[in-house]
């Protein structure tokens, strides 16, 4: 730690007091770029120790910096986010340093021309590859860096218990084409889901899946699939350019990271209705939700047509919550919606209100609410009572089962 502090010092010893924001962090990355690579290396080497600790602790986030950080390492465990004084106390412009130190100079200048920047980190550790996707952003004047472990496990897609019928619409063997749709808010568990629906489909059945990413998460190998990775800003310029350039790729799956706008929205529709199979993500916590965003997000006089393409190419909506287990650790909880032709009728008609009662009665297609998943697990004993009423997203629904036999 003393000969870190010397490298802090060393950065520091040409920023002025006076020096804010913008200009203190250009400063500050001058002194960075004057160090010797030995000297780098100890800073990185320093952030990548705390990433080890995070994985040894099964955190799922480490935060560093930002105005009201404390100046403590903090890390998110089993959902609870808390600081680590044992790891040290650092002055808001050594976590400064910290957040700049693992910027390479392309990111460097996104940071600056967008106050923020999305990167993956990775280390080699006793011959394993450890991933983290990362951010750094300004906070009121300082860096701020979160980064999200990356699981270096796919969970078997066997353990999702997925209904037959349901597995069937995720399956590349058993329909080429379509929607499906992971939701959930952040940190619900998205990307591991996908995950393990790309790793099945790769082991089962010969084909071409390309994955648009932001950035790319995990890395899969080719099995029975040859498996692409395109991430954005470092091999295409955003999601929509990425989906319309797989067109040409001749892909079976395209993934598309997330569909955060509308015309990545409309770029999904449009390439599932070319016959592709399609999956991606959205921040939404059901399936109602889900389909009245998708619509709202197209202007007004595309909706009726979007919502005409959407019932016709939507196949699955699974949307998900991680809950507190009650021996203090995380399980999946899950609505799933399957578009059979009344939820078909519904979209199109615009009678999505109608949606959430048609899951809740289909159960024998494997549909199921969030609420009866929750009651379920209660019931299981695996979550309490309390837990069922915090991630219900009908409270009211939630209690009725509760108490019905």
């Amino acid at each position: 730690m003393e000969n870190l502090n010397k490298i802090f010092d060393k950065i520091l010893e040409n920023v002025p007091d006076y020096a804010t924001d913008i200009e203190r962090q250009v400063l500050i990355r001058r002194g960075i770029k004057s160090l010797t690579p030995n000297e780098l290396n100890v800073i990185i080497s320093q952030i990548n120790n705390y990433l080890i600790f995070m994985r040894e602790s099964e955190a799922s986030d480490i935060e560093i910096g930002g105005s009201t950080a404390l100046g403590r390492i903090w890390f998110r465990v089993y959902g609870e986010k808390k600081p680590y004084p044992e790891l040290g106390l650092f002055t808001q412009d050594q976590t400064n340093i910290f957040c700049q130190a693992i910027l390479s100079d392309k990111q460097w200048e996104r940071l600056l021309d967008w106050r923020a920047t999305d990167f993956s980190h990775l280390i080699e550790k006793d011959g394993t590859l450890y991933r983290w996707r990362a951010t750094v952003y300004f906070d009121m004047g300082h860096l701020a860096l979160n980064m999200r472990a990356i699981s270096d496990k796919i969970y078997p897609f066997a353990s999702y218990q997925f209904a037959p019928g349901v597995a069937k619409h995720l399956s590349l063997g058993h329909e080429k084409q379509g929607l499906v749709l992971i939701t959930g808010i952040t940190g619900s568990g998205k990307s591991t889901t996908m995950d393990s629906i790309i790793d099945a489909n790769n082991r089962s059945f010969s084909g071409h899946i390309v994955i648009i990413g932001d950035p790319i998460e995990q890395i899969h190998q080719s099995k029975k699939c040859i498996v692409r990775h395109r991430e954005v800003g470092r091999d295409v310029l955003s999601f929509k350019d990425g989906a319309v350039q797989a067109l040409r790729q001749d892909p079976d799956i395209i993934v598309v990271g997330e569909m955060r706008d509308s015309e990545t929205i409309m770029t999904c529709l449009e390439i599932t209705d070319t016959g592709h199979k399609v999956f991606s993500t959205l921040h939404t916590s059901s399936a109602v939700e889900t389909i009245d965003r998708i619509i709202a997000e197209c202007p007004p006089i595309e909706q009726e047509r979007v919502r005409n393409r959407l019932a016709d190419v939507l196949k699955v909506i699974i949307s998900q919550k991680l809950v507190p287990t009650i021996d203090g650790k995380l399980i999946l909880a899950k609505e799933i919606m399957v578009v059979d032709s009344a939820v078909k009728a519904a979209i199109r008609n615009n009678n999505t209100h109608e949606i959430y009662q048609m899951i809740s009665e289909r159960g024998h297609l494997g549909m199921t609410t969030l609420e009866q998943d929750l009651v379920r697990l209660y019931r299981n004993r695996q979550i309490s009572k309390e837990n069922v009423y915090n991630f219900a997203n009908n409270k009211k629904r939630a209690h009725e089962l509760m108490t019905s036999e």
